[in-house]
């Protein structure tokens, strides 16, 4: 199929778009992941094939009604559909329980039924990122995400994930048949649990802030900068300097800041005894996948940590973890891929039956 070879912006939307209306039947779909930080949207013309991938910021918007139809707005949109979109679903990070969506780390709150009213929508679904993200886990070639540590996936077991960004999202996937079934967690949110003298006094820090540490008060964008500030305090620094997650990982990535290396290396130690935490409560035989901005980032910092020995470092249960791989997610919109299949099965199974189904 033509779709399978473009790239965003080196296409003849004129050329793209006659050969997209022979060769389609129906419009393309709309699929979005929203963050806290960054909203990231995408056609669908066919399954798994995302065209004119645009990443807008979510503060730039009041709302996603306005991000949306800038998106549909937009050049490289219009190049390669400039019809209407019917079937739209997006990822959020955020709990998606009823018609109000409020989010916990952007100034976004929206009712879906009035957002679908809006654009003149058939179908829209808005689930929580971690569930979509979940659900792609599946979907995954192999060269989009790289195991870390040991260990050997279980085939139809349990399969966890957990990935800082703007905060911290946690789910997993179920086995059930010939499907997956999406956990709707919000294990980000469960208390922080120190494991070494360190992160004890670190805590005592934080506390004096915050009466309740969660596991993305830490490790999350705002956890790294949070560690690092309280890092300053342990130390007596009397001059404390404050700095975005962005500017601590390429300090520490440059070795030209001690406390950011530190910082960073308690951020994947942490990481590790969290994951570690949601593999044993999953019973996560079929893997751990590490998603969300920041990891990826961190590179070599990574790969080199402790994530993996802290992963493993249960008592009793270590020859337990030792079996059970993790991953990190490399691929470029994952979202996109669990966002398409849950649209697929909701579309399929809108479908009139007929006596040939």
């Amino acid at each position: 199929m033509l779709l399978r070879h473009l790239r965003r912006n080196d296409i003849d939307g004129d050329t793209l778009v006659q050969d997209i209306t022979i060769q389609h039947s129906s419009a393309p779909r709309l699929l979005a992941d929203i963050g806290g930080t960054n909203a990231r949207f995408a056609l669908e013309f066919e399954a798994h094939r995302f065209v004119a991938v645009v990443v807008l910021s979510c503060h730039a918007y009041a709302d996603p009604k306005a991000a949306i139809v800038d998106y549909l707005n937009s050049e490289v949109v219009q190049r390669v559909w400039p019809g209407a979109i019917h079937h739209a679903a997006i990822a959020i990070a955020n709990p998606v329980d009823g018609d109000v969506v409020s989010m916990t780390n952007n100034h976004w709150t929206f009712s879906t039924t009035a957002l679908k009213q809006a654009l003149a929508l058939e179908t829209l679904l808005v689930v929580n990122d971690f569930t979509a993200l979940a659900l792609a886990l599946p979907h995954l070639e192999s060269h989009e995400r790289i195991q870390i540590g040991g260990g050997q996936a279980q085939e139809n077991r349990v399969i966890g994930l957990i990935g800082p960004g703007t905060g911290l999202g946690v789910s997993g996937i179920i086995p059930c048949q010939e499907k997956w079934v999406p956990l709707c967690s919000e294990g980000g949110h469960t208390s922080f649990s120190p494991t070494n003298k360190t992160e004890l006094a670190l805590l005592e820090v934080i506390w004096q802030e915050f009466p309740h540490v969660s596991a993305e008060r830490l490790i999350s964008g705002m956890g790294l900068e949070l560690l690092y500030r309280s890092l300053q305090t342990l130390k007596g620094v009397t001059q404390p300097e404050t700095l975005s997650a962005a500017e601590i990982s390429a300090r520490a990535s440059d070795v030209t800041c001690p406390v950011c290396t530190e910082a960073v290396s308690h951020f994947c130690g942490m990481l590790g005894t969290v994951a570690g935490n949601l593999a044993l409560t999953l019973g996560a035989t079929g893997g751990v996948y590490i998603g969300g901005g920041i990891v990826p980032k961190l590179g070599e910092l990574f790969l080199a940590s402790a994530f993996r020995q802290r992963f493993e470092a249960k008592g009793r249960f270590a020859d337990y973890l030792a079996q059970i791989p993790t991953y990190l997610i490399t691929a470029e919109y994952p979202a996109f891929l669990g966002v398409s299949a849950l649209l697929n099965e909701h579309l399929a199974a809108q479908q009139p039956y007929t006596r040939d189904s």
